[in-house]
């Protein structure tokens, strides 16, 4: 088996070292590693959520779509999950369709509007 250092090591390694680089502006390289890792444990929503966020910081716009939605997919009222997809589509030019995930994000956070 050949492994490099962005697969190298138990999942929690991999974990940690992707939060590293993430907190070190590091996105493509914490993508990288969490790649991987969310192959491994595609349930998860902490490794996926991070590698959205990767993605969405080094404007790999539609990895981060993706990612987000098959979040949302499995869980509609994880909220920031809403949040990120609202900002990554604002972010493509498509406000018309980041809006409502906006609007449902603030709702499921409990931000209303007042009256």
């Amino acid at each position: 088996m050949d492994t490099t250092y962005y697969d190298h090591g138990t999942s929690a390694e991999r974990w940690e070292r992707a939060r590293m680089f993430f907190d070190a502006k590091e996105y493509a390289a914490s993508a990288r590693i969490l790649d991987g890792l969310v192959e491994e444990v595609p349930e998860q929503v902490g490794p996926r959520l991070l590698l959205a966020r990767a993605y969405y910081h080094s404007a790999q716009l539609g990895r981060a779509e993706t990612q987000l939605r098959l979040l949302i997919e499995r869980d509609p009222v994880e909220h920031y999950a809403r949040l990120m997809l609202g900002r990554t589509l604002q972010r493509q030019g498509r406000t018309d369709e980041a809006e409502p995930h906006i609007r449902l994000a603030s709702a499921l956070a409990g931000e209303f509007e007042s009256l």
